[in-house]
């Protein structure tokens, strides 16, 4: 078997063993999920691997060919410690900076809506985001240079390791509770929690409002390394979970008015996907007050 091949094969098993055990624990079959956050969370699943993705790729490889040819793999004999530092600044941070963004921009906010709008968590929230969030995400493109550079073999190992760190952040499996339940795996916690995402922290990323306590919507915005948060200031651990998830601005629309987004915009004029810039434009940045347990 190929690294290739096993390269997309581990997070895929990751996604298929998450969702089963979810599954198996009631997740799916409540009434918080509708049929048209499954259209959602189904069609961004194929369409970032399959089509966004791939069509960087390819796209950045022809414009390096056409236009950069000598430096084609220029950069494979460097050390792998400095690919996989490359990797990490110029893919995870900067998805740092571009999901900070969209929580501070309204009209990026409206991209990235999707990804907030679901009231419950689990694997499937993963890969919600309006497609063009995704086209026009800086790491995708960093990536797919420092590939076309020559750091290719490096980014089979990375990317895996980071699908699988994002793919259980989000899973209702919370697999760090075992951390937190026995005291002497405490000062392993504490690293841990530090250095990437965690179901704690990115749950709390995905919080209702603030007033509880426990919710960081405008924060823990790490992807694979939560260290960008400690760094930037925007980190908040708790090490406990939200009861209530989403965002306040819950005007449901159907599946491709929120992934075609601002292709196909919304009929209904009260709300924020009606137009670029409407009276009814959701500000992220502001933490929601109208809280009860």
């Amino acid at each position: 078997m190929s690294d290739e091949v096993i390269s997309k094969l581990i997070p895929t098993t990751v996604l298929l063993v998450l969702g089963i055990v979810e599954a198996f624990g009631g997740l799916y079959f409540d009434d918080k999920r509708t049929k048209n956050d499954f259209s959602i969370e189904l069609i961004s699943l194929v369409t970032l691997p399959v089509l966004i993705q791939p069509a960087i790729l390819l796209f950045v490889f022809w414009l390096g060919a056409t236009w950069f040819g000598p430096y084609d793999n220029s950069l494979a004999g460097l050390a792998i410690g400095w690919q996989v530092l490359a990797f990490l600044l110029l893919d995870d941070m900067m998805q740092y900076w571009w999901h900070r963004l969209s929580h501070v921009s309204p009209m990026m906010w409206k991209l990235h809506r999707p990804h907030h709008v679901v009231e419950e968590m689990g694997v499937l929230v993963t890969y919600r985001n309006a497609i063009l969030y995704y086209a026009l995400m800086p790491g995708i493109w960093f990536s797919a240079v420092l590939i076309f550079l020559g750091m290719g073999y490096v980014y089979l190992f990375y990317l895996p390791i980071k699908l699988t760190v994002i793919l259980l952040a989000h899973s209702e499996t919370k697999w760090d509770r075992f951390l937190y339940k026995h005291k002497v795996l405490h000062p392993l916690a504490w690293i841990i929690e530090r250095t990437i995402s965690t179901p704690s922290t990115h749950f709390a990323h995905h919080g209702l409002t603030a007033e509880d306590g426990v919710s960081h919507p405008n924060g823990n915005f790490g992807n694979l390394l939560f260290v960008w948060d400690i760094l930037f200031g925007t980190a908040k651990i708790t090490r406990q979970y939200p009861s209530k998830f989403g965002a306040w601005n819950r005007i449901n629309e159907p599946w491709y008015v929120q992934l075609m987004f601002p292709f196909i915009r919304s009929k209904d004029e009260r709300s924020e996907l009606h137009s670029l810039r409407t009276n009814n434009d959701y500000d992220p940045s502001k933490t929601y007050k109208e809280y009860t347990k």
